[in-house]
C-alpha cells in the first residue's frame, strides 16, 4: 500500500512495534462469490482471458490469492436471466415425498470455478442458499421473502418442510463431493431481514435456531459434521448481532459487503468514494483490527454493468476485462495473510497511518504487516519486532500507479 514507500524514504521514521506474543483472532481467509450466473462469465471467456481472470483472483504470487469461494445454492426452475437453477425442479407433493434430484454437472458455472480454485490451493468452499424451494415456503415463491414452513410461528397447510429443506442442502453438498469438491461451510439463509424481488427468505434468529436443530444432527448422521453451519448473512452488523444472540454456538466471524450503487471505478484513490481501492483497504483494516473479524467476503468477483458491485468488470459482448484496484486492496491482505494466520499486536502507528500484523502458520511462518497511508503526505515507518526473527524483508505497494508492486 502507499505507506510501504516509507521503507525507502529519508524522512525521520516513526517506530511501529510488532509483538508476536500478543495474539488476537485466527484468520479464516478472504473471498467472494460467483453466484447468480456470474461464474458463467468466467466460463465463457476466451482461454487466455479466462486464465488471466482466474490468476488475478486466486494466484498467490501474481494475483489476490483469495482463499474462500462462496457458491450460491439455486432455488429456480431454470437458469435464465441470472437465475440459479435448482437441483430439484419437480415439486414434491409433501414433505415426506421422495425428491427427484437432478445434477447438470455445471451449477451455473460455479463447479468449473470451484475446480479451478482448487488448482490454486483453495480449500474453503462456502455453499449458501438464498431461499428454500417455492413449495417449501409460506408465500409459495422463491422471491419476495416468505418464511420456511414449519419454523416458529410459520405453519403451512402442506406441512413442516424443515427436514425436506435440510435434505435438499445435504444433497447439494453430495453432488459437489461427487465432483471432487468438498464443501466446508453451509448456509441456509441470505439477508433474512430483507424482502427482495429475487430469491430471498425471511427468518428471525429464533427461526434460524429452529432450523439448525434439524440441520446439525442431519449433517452428523450423514458423516458431514466437519461442515461448519453459517448464519445469518444479514444486511448489517446490528441485525447479525441480534440473530446471533439467539444462536448459542454461533458467532459473527465474517462480513460480506460491496458498493452496489457507485459508478464503476478502477482507481486506488479518486475521491474517497465507496468504490475506491483505498476505501476498501480501510474497510478491511477496520474489520480485522477494530472488529476482530476472522474472514471477509466481497459480494461478487466478476460481473457486467457500470457499478462497483464487482471487483472485475467483464463485458459479455466484447469479452473486455477491467480489473479494479479493489482487487489489489484485498490482495495486500489476502495474498499474504493465509488461512490460519494469527493477528498479533501492532502499535505506535502515526496519525494518518493504519497498521496491523499477522503471523502465518507452517513452514513459512512469515510476518505480514499491512500499512495503509490514508493521508496525502509521505509517511516513514520503521518496524520494531518482538519475538520474531526474519530472514529477509519485502515491501509491496498498491497505489494509483502500482498493483502489489515489489519495491525491492
Amino acid at each position: 500500500m502507499d505507506a510501504s514507500y516509507c521503507l525507502c524514504s529519508a524522512k525521520r521514521a516513526t517506530t511501529l512495534t510488532i509483538d508476536v506474543f500478543n495474539t488476537f483472532q485466527t484468520i479464516d481467509g478472504f473471498g467472494f462469490s460467483e453466484a447468480f450466473q456470474r461464474a458463467n462469465q468466467i466460463v465463457n471467456l476466451p482461454a487466455a482471458k479466462q486464465r488471466a481472470v482466474l490468476d488475478v483472483l486466486f494466484n498467490t504470487t501474481t494475483g489476490a490469492g483469495f482463499s474462500i469461494l462462496r457458491n450460491g445454492i439455486g432455488s429456480s426452475s431454470d437458469s435464465r436471466s441470472g437465475l440459479m437453477n435448482s437441483i430439484l425442479v419437480t415439486k414434491m407433493s409433501s414433505p415426506s415425498a421422495t425428491p427427484n434430484y437432478t445434477w447438470d454437472g455445471k451449477d451455473s458455472g460455479q463447479l468449473f470455478v470451484s475446480k479451478e480454485a482448487q488448482k490454486y490451493g483453495v480449500k474453503t468452499f462456502y455453499a449458501n442458499a438464498w431461499s428454500a424451494l417455492p413449495f417449501m415456503k409460506t408465500n409459495n415463491n422463491e422471491n419476495n421473502g416468505g418464511y420456511l414452513c414449519g419454523v416458529s410461528g410459520q405453519s403451512c397447510a402442506s406441512g413442516d418442510w424443515k427436514q425436506a429443506y435440510v435434505n435438499y442442502l445435504v444433497q447439494y453438498v453430495r453432488f459437489y463431493e461427487s465432483e471432487g469438491v468438498w464443501v466446508t461451510h453451509l448456509g441456509f439463509l441470505n439477508e433474512p431481514d430483507f424482502t427482495a424481488s429475487y430469491a430471498s427468505m425471511l427468518s428471525s434468529g429464533t427461526q434460524a435456531a429452529d432450523f439448525i436443530k434439524v440441520l446439525s444432527p442431519t449433517l452428523k448422521a450423514a458423516n458431514l459434521s466437519h461442515i461448519a453451519i453459517t448464519c445469518c448473512e444479514s444486511t448489517g452488523w446490528s441485525d447479525t448481532i441480534n440473530k446471533v444472540s439467539h444462536l448459542k454456538s454461533a458467532s459473527p466471524n465474517s462480513a460480506e459487503y460491496s458498493d452496489l450503487n457507485g459508478q464503476w471505478t478502477t482507481a486506488w484513490y479518486q475521491n474517497g468514494g465507496a468504490g475506491d481501492g483505498m476505501t476498501w483497504a480501510s474497510t478491511l483494516h477496520n474489520a480485522l483490527v477494530n472488529n476482530n473479524c476472522s474472514g471477509y467476503l466481497y459480494w461478487v468477483g466478476t460481473q457486467w454493468g457500470n457499478t462497483n458491485e464487482k471487483m472485475i468488470k467483464i463485458d459479455d459482448s466484447t469479452k473486455d476485462v477491467q480489473v479494479s484496484k479493489r482487487v489489489w486492496a484485498f490482495a495486500q491482505f489476502s495474498r499474504y495473510i493465509r488461512p490460519n494466520a494469527v493477528r498479533v499486536s501492532a502499535t505506535g502507528a502515526p496519525s494518518g497511518v493504519s497498521a496491523s500484523a499477522f503471523v502465518n502458520e507452517g513452514a513459512s511462518g512469515s510476518l505480514v504487516v499491512p500499512v495503509l497511508n490514508t493521508g496525502s503526505a509521505v509517511q516513514a515507518v520503521t518496524l520494531s519486532v518482538k519475538g520474531f526473527v526474519g530472514m529477509n524483508v519485502t515491501a509491496w505497494i498498491t497505489d494509483n500507479t502500482h498493483a502489489c508492486y515489489s519495491c525491492d
